[in-house]
């Protein structure tokens, strides 16, 4: 079947010596994978390598068999050309980190508009503003609306936060975050991508993001992190 949509760019393996096989997140079937052959060839082609860097947003015409084999781009152009992200490192970490996590939480062939739709509009914003210190953590708890793990808020006044069952408790168990941390994550909830940037230092980072992998860890099998972290830590500290 023909399908024109719009897709984000989870992932790209290199495959033999000039092809790709190239994992995507598409407005109309949710996670494809597509083979891209040739895909560093010199000769000019409309599957140029380019479009293939994590987290790009393209516009796309595929053929889409649905057999659990992978899919054949037919055309291929940028939906949003990014200004900044490519040239600014603190960025550019970001979303290499926040394409390893999609690649490990985002696995089923189903359409998930309101996740793709959230996620192009946070890039664009992640585009388009200079105050991103918070960001990578602030798409990581929003995402878990769409996981289907946001944590529960009605009893948020209590101490703790129970990472299993994701609530706030009055009961410390060992698979609790302690009061420091719970008040941090509190203090994350409450965000938005706009808030202050320096409600946070260095430290408190760092920390929650150890508390948003362990969250992600306890409700997603098989979830690995990325390898990208330490680089993205090195990036923040």
């Amino acid at each position: 079947m023909l399908v024109k949509t719009k897709a984000i760019v989870i992932s790209s393996l290199k495959y033999q010596e000039k092809s790709l096989i190239v994992k995507c997140l598409t407005l109309s079937d949710g996670v494809k994978s597509y083979f891209v052959p040739s895909a560093f060839s010199t000769k000019k082609s409309n599957q140029k390598i380019a479009y293939f860097q994590p987290l790009t947003l393209l516009e796309i015409e595929a053929n889409h068999k649905n057999k659990g084999t992978l899919e054949h781009f037919k055309e291929i152009k940028l939906a949003h050309a990014y200004q900044t992200i490519s040239r600014d490192i603190v960025k550019s970490t970001i979303v290499i980190f926040l394409s390893e996590m999609l690649h490990h939480s985002i696995h089923e062939e189903e359409k998930n508009e309101n996740l793709f739709l959230f996620l192009e509009s946070a890039l664009q914003w992640l585009d388009t503003h200079d105050n991103t210190a918070n960001f990578h953590l602030l798409l990581l708890l929003e995402m878990t609306k769409f996981l289907g793990f946001y944590p529960d808020i009605t009893a948020v006044e209590n101490p703790f936060f129970e990472l299993k069952e994701g609530v706030f408790t009055t009961a410390i168990s060992t698979s609790c975050l302690n009061e420091h941390e719970t008040h941090l994550f509190k203090r994350l909830i409450g965000l938005k991508f706009d808030s202050d940037q320096k409600i946070f230092a260095g430290i408190e980072r760092q920390i929650l993001l150890k508390i948003l992998l362990d969250y992600y860890a306890s409700h997603l099998d098989g979830f690995k992190k990325p390898k990208s972290l330490e680089v993205l830590k090195e990036v923040f500290a």
